[in-house]
């Protein structure tokens, strides 16, 4: 019985494993040169004037998520688009299903204010 399971212990021997030693091989091949050129700000080029940690309102999260709530249900249109001589009536009512879902989602969100761009 145990035996059936030996392939899965090793790939999961394998898969703890290998980012283990790729990152322990990274820290002894890494350059050691502590600099303070290295440690600059480098992502817009400029020092930071005043507080560089700004908190952002909670709505543009909820708005980032209902986009890609809406932006997943076309990879879910699309093959059904394709297909669709070949999946018959029965699809056709799970799709506007589906659309109900969403777009009760959607009016919900509006109503909360989730959409509103403050």
């Amino acid at each position: 019985m145990l035996t059936q399971y030996i392939f899965i212990g090793i790939f999961a021997i394998i898969a703890i494993l290998f980012p283990i030693i790729a990152l322990a091989l990274a820290f002894i091949v890494r350059p050691k040169k502590p600099d303070p050129v290295k440690s600059s700000t480098y992502e817009c080029g400029l020092e930071t004037i005043g507080e560089t940690w700004v908190q952002f309102r909670v709505q543009y999260y909820i708005y980032a998520l209902v986009f890609v709530i809406f932006d997943i249900e076309t990879v879910f249109l699309y093959p059904w688009a394709v297909a669709y001589n070949q999946l018959g009536l029965f699809a056709l009512v799970e799709m506007f299903i589906f659309l109900a879902i969403l777009v009760g989602g959607l009016i919900y969100a509006w109503r909360k204010g989730a959409l509103e761009w403050v």
